[in-house]
């Protein structure tokens, strides 16, 4: 046993309140778990298809101001008050990285000024993307960015979707995509061959051979694993689903010592 745990719940019949259920009247069910776990704090929660909402409960009891969702990484920058902030990570990072286990997802948490700051940051890098590498002006890269594009590979297999801009017509569509086939062809002509860094190759349960086929992937520190959803590993020959998932959760250490460290602070 531990100090705390969140337990995910959900009802398969309607009408019926899965977390009431669990607790109990006057919660005699979950006080005799409680009890038989040495008086480790359980956390009921509501599970939710919707992995935001089911994020917003995992992070009670903070109150989550903002969610920003990166779907490819598998992370997810959650903004609180500045008030909220020491509850929302827990002592010794516990809060967080309870929420962070049960949700599959990296949760990173900051104010909502730091994400508001990050995410116009963000906003920058990508509109210099647009700017430089399709070299266009700064409007269409903004109308870009507002339409949700964020990469230049996005322009090429989300083509459609380009089309679909009110403000674009075909033309622009097909110049677009050349552009962007044109700078990621000169990007692969000259990049070298991508090398596992020294923290990879040194990681727990790492071996040499795997550490050169994750960098194949473009996943070369310990910190691109760490972003890694488990599915994403699974063309690699030999991975499976166990082993992916452990690799990427020992990526993940230092993010909850990070935590731990700020909480201590």
């Amino acid at each position: 046993p531990g100090s705390r745990a969140k337990i995910a719940v959900r009802s398969n019949v309607p009408n019926l309140d899965p977390v009431g259920a669990c607790v109990g009247m006057r919660g005699s069910r979950i006080q005799t778990v409680t009890n038989e776990l040495n008086d480790e704090r359980v956390d009921i929660i509501p599970w939710d298809e919707d992995i935001a909402t089911f994020v917003i409960n995992a992070m009670k009891p903070a109150e989550v101001l903002s969610i920003i969702i990166d779907e490819d990484k598998q992370v997810m920058r959650i903004g609180v008050d500045d008030d909220q902030l020491s509850q929302a990570i827990g002592k010794g990072g516990q809060n967080v990285r309870l929420a962070s286990e049960l949700t599959g997802w990296k949760l990173d948490i900051m104010t909502e000024t730091e994400a508001e700051e990050q995410s116009q940051q963000e906003q920058l890098e990508i509109l210099n993307l647009f700017t430089e590498k399709l070299d266009i002006d700064e409007d269409i890269a903004t109308i870009l960015f507002e339409e949700g594009f964020t990469t230049l590979d996005e322009l090429i297999y989300d083509f459609d979707d380009v089309c679909a801009i009110e403000e674009f017509n075909e033309d622009l569509a097909n110049e677009l995509r050349s552009r962007a086939q044109n700078a990621l062809l000169t990007q692969a002509i000259g990049g070298d061959t991508a090398s596992p860094a020294d923290d990879l190759l040194e990681m727990d349960t790492m071996d040499e051979e795997l550490a050169h086929k994750l960098a194949q992937k473009g996943i070369c520190t310990m910190e691109d694993l760490a972003e890694q959803a488990t599915d994403e590993l699974l063309d690699i020959e030999g991975m499976t689903k166990e082993r992916a998932g452990e690799l990427i959760m020992i990526a993940r250490a230092p993010w909850f010592a990070e935590d731990d460290a700020a909480e201590n602070e």
